[in-house]
């Protein structure tokens, strides 16, 4: 190979090295992603951004009612901001301040702000995850098995390989 020759492969592999390098560099979007909380598998990841609403419902296993624990996206932090409820029931707050709003017992959480959240779905509490104006059927999406739901910030390049549907 000439000299030349060699110079232009070894210019070519350096450029895509180093533009490898800054793709993983460069911070890029905010994700919350759904991983198995076993095994840290990912499940799903979605673009988020600051304030998204991220909405985990569910029916509750002895009152058979909707319950609805809403969070919002700041930093990479999941704020639980509001928790509605339609009946009283094991695991719901009942000795905190909550008031009735349109058929729902509304509790607004004060510091409760999580860097990850475990979630054990159910076949029968038919658990969803909303992102945004998203659902998710976490049932499914999981087997019926313990997810962890973080929220992370990615680089264009793990961005452009995660699982987005």
């Amino acid at each position: 190979m000439s000299q030349h020759r060699y110079k232009l492969v070894a210019l070519a592999v350096l450029l895509l090295v180093c533009s490898a390098g800054l793709a993983t560099a460069i911070p890029g979007e905010r994700v919350l992603v759904v991983s198995d909380a076993d095994t840290g598998e990912q499940l799903l990841a979605v673009s988020v951004e600051e304030n998204t609403t991220v909405n985990l419902s569910y029916m509750h296993s002895v009152e058979k009612t909707p319950v609805y624990d809403i969070y919002e996206i700041h930093g990479e932090r999941l704020d639980n901001t509001e928790m509605r409820f339609q009946s009283y029931g094991w695991g719901l707050p009942a000795r905190e301040d909550v008031h009735a709003e349109n058929g729902f017992f509304v509790f607004n959480p004060e510091n409760r702000s999580y860097d990850e959240l475990y979630v054990k779905p159910g076949r029968i509490a038919s658990h969803r995850l909303t992102v945004g104006d998203q659902t998710y059927d976490l049932v499914s999406l999981s087997d019926a098995q313990s997810v962890s739901i973080t929220v992370e910030r990615r680089s264009v390049l793990s961005t452009a390989l995660s699982l987005e549907p």
